[in-house]
């Protein structure tokens, strides 16, 4: 029943890990909005596994194969219907696991609450499922961006390896100009450093991917439930791996007198309301306020590594598994497109919202 995300920009996932495809049913989408499956295979390449010895080793095309929603590349407003097919597949590398449950996996909460799963590669709770995200943030971002809304996402952490400037130091431009998609060279290359040796150890690593969001007009948000950005912390969690997510000043906040955290108010030369500061994140109330709106994702280490830990069957007996197949040691590169396509899901479901009251 969660399949679904959005309520007027509204997306529909399907599709398991080993399984003939994955795809996304976008509905609710503008018509005459100009794009092109290049583009949207640009995003897919940038999530797609065996980009490069730091990811997943599992060989995919990721191929987008457009079904209904757009002619002459443009959409017509009815649903977009978009596909990959699995080619790679090596469901034979998870026959060990058919009666496993595995350390921090879904293996154990998904057969207890439907009393069977897809044991090859996780099935639907595999990453894998994110791919289809990613296709229809492509499109969701294409308007955003005729909007002059620009999201921008980065490795800030790997590991005990942490950037320390903040985004408006840093060029952005940068981000894809390495493999970890670190904005800044010398960091990059020790947290690609730090991803090789992890590898070689048979191990896994975290970190966390920062999200600046520029452009975004005041008003997108609602004050209680719906607020803007409470729906970007739920769809960050919603991301394989996620388990943090802080917005603004977020932690380090706690941490200042309500006299130093205070976004003071003034008018600039163009007569526009800006903060002095911006500790708020760009939303105040659960409503943007038309500053940049900034915030961090936090990543576990992937859970299946490629050494020897107990564990137990379905049948409740001690068992020793060991990781097998293709796996990343640290799934921050490959996630920050999906970052990127959740981000500019919510915002355009917050912006048609915002002009269906106008």
């Amino acid at each position: 029943m969660s399949n679904s995300y959005g309520k007027l920009f509204r997306i529909t996932t399907f599709g398991e890990s080993h399984g003939l495809s994955v795809g996304v049913v976008v509905d609710g989408c503008p018509a005459g909005l100009e794009i092109t499956a290049e583009e949207i295979q640009r995003e897919l390449e940038r999530r797609r596994p065996g980009q490069s010895n730091i990811t997943t080793q599992r060989k995919e095309e990721d191929e987008i194969i457009i079904l209904s929603g757009l002619y002459e590349n443009k959409t017509t407003g009815t649903p977009i219907a978009m596909m990959v097919n699995n080619k790679n597949q090596a469901g034979k590398d998870y026959s060990h696991l058919e009666h496993a449950f595995r350390p921090s996996h879904a293996d154990y909460t998904y057969t207890t609450k439907y009393g069977l799963r897809d044991h090859r590669g996780g099935g639907r709770s595999s990453a894998r499922e994110t791919l289809a995200r990613v296709a229809a943030g492509a499109i969701a971002n294409k308007y955003l961006k005729q909007q002059n809304i620009q999201i921008a996402s980065y490795v800030s952490a790997v590991g005990p390896i942490k950037l320390k400037e903040g985004y408006e130091a840093l060029d952005l431009n940068l981000i894809d100009s390495n493999k970890i998609r670190c904005p800044e060279p010398t960091t990059a290359e020790a947290m690609i450093k730090l991803v090789e040796e992890t590898r070689k150890n048979r191990d896994t690593v975290g970190g966390v991917i920062t999200c600046v969001i520029k452009g975004v007009p005041v008003g997108l948000g609602e004050p209680a439930f719906d607020k803007l950005h409470a729906e970007l912390g739920k769809a960050m969690l919603s991301i394989n791996a996620v388990k943090g997510f802080e917005y603004g000043s977020g932690f380090e906040g706690t941490k200042m007198f309500g006299s130093e955290h205070n976004d003071e108010f003034y008018t600039d030369e163009n007569g526009k309301i800006r903060t002095r500061t911006n500790h708020s994140g760009g939303i105040q109330g659960g409503i943007s306020n038309g500053e940049d709106i900034y915030f961090k994702v936090a990543f576990k280490p992937v859970a299946t590594i490629l050494q020897p830990q107990t564990s137990i069957n379905d049948a409740g007996e001690t068992i020793t598994l060991e990781g097998k197949g293709r796996h990343d040691p640290c799934v921050l590169p490959r996630a920050v497109p999906i970052v990127d396509a959740m981000a500019a899901l919510v915002l355009i479901d917050f912006l048609m919202r915002q002009k269906a009251i106008q």
